[in-house]
């Protein structure tokens, strides 16, 4: 081999994250992102002190929090995007997830900048955008004012893996 390559393939994708300040956000999205907030009360991260509240609005109105469960003996917790994706799964089973608000925070009040899911977090919810056949829109925020938001999950996890790699056509 020279490492020369038999083919070379352009792939271009469109990932854009928008930035807003809270208070220019709809009254319903400042809501629920008001509802990840009260999410972090109920987190439990004394290892990693990264609490993570989550808030997601179901096409039927409802309101669904959850948050980040560590383990001293990882990997047995659960981050806040599954605990809430989870939980809606078995609350209101086939309700369309429209949104989802996640708020992240330090127990020592360092200043955070919104973080982005984890990879898992990502997968789980691409998963949930293909079975419901509609993006979910997710806003994500700190410590600060800023919000980031995102059509869907393709904007994180522009190559996600789905069932139709394991399934015969």
């Amino acid at each position: 081999m020279d490492g020369q390559s038999d083919f070379s393939v352009n792939i271009q994708r469109n990932c854009v994250v928008r930035g807003f300040h809270l208070e220019t956000l709809d009254r319903y999205i400042q809501e629920l992102i008001h509802e990840a907030e009260q999410a972090l009360s109920t987190a439990y991260a004394p290892y990693s002190r990264f609490f993570v509240g989550v808030a997601l609005l179901l096409e039927n109105g409802k309101v669904i929090p959850g948050s980040n469960q560590e383990n001293a003996a990882y990997p047995s917790g659960l981050c806040a995007e599954r605990t809430a994706l989870f939980a809606a799964g078995v609350q209101e089973p086939g309700v369309p997830v429209m949104a989802m608000a996640i708020v992240v925070a330090r127990s020592d009040g360092t200043e955070l900048s919104p973080a982005f899911p984890c990879g898992s977090c990502l997968q789980v919810l691409l998963e949930v955008e293909r079975r419901q056949k509609s993006p979910v829109r997710v806003y994500l925020k700190g410590t600060g004012q800023q919000v980031y938001e995102a059509d869907g999950v393709s904007v994180f996890l522009p190559f996600g893996f789905d069932s139709s790699f394991i399934t015969e056509p």
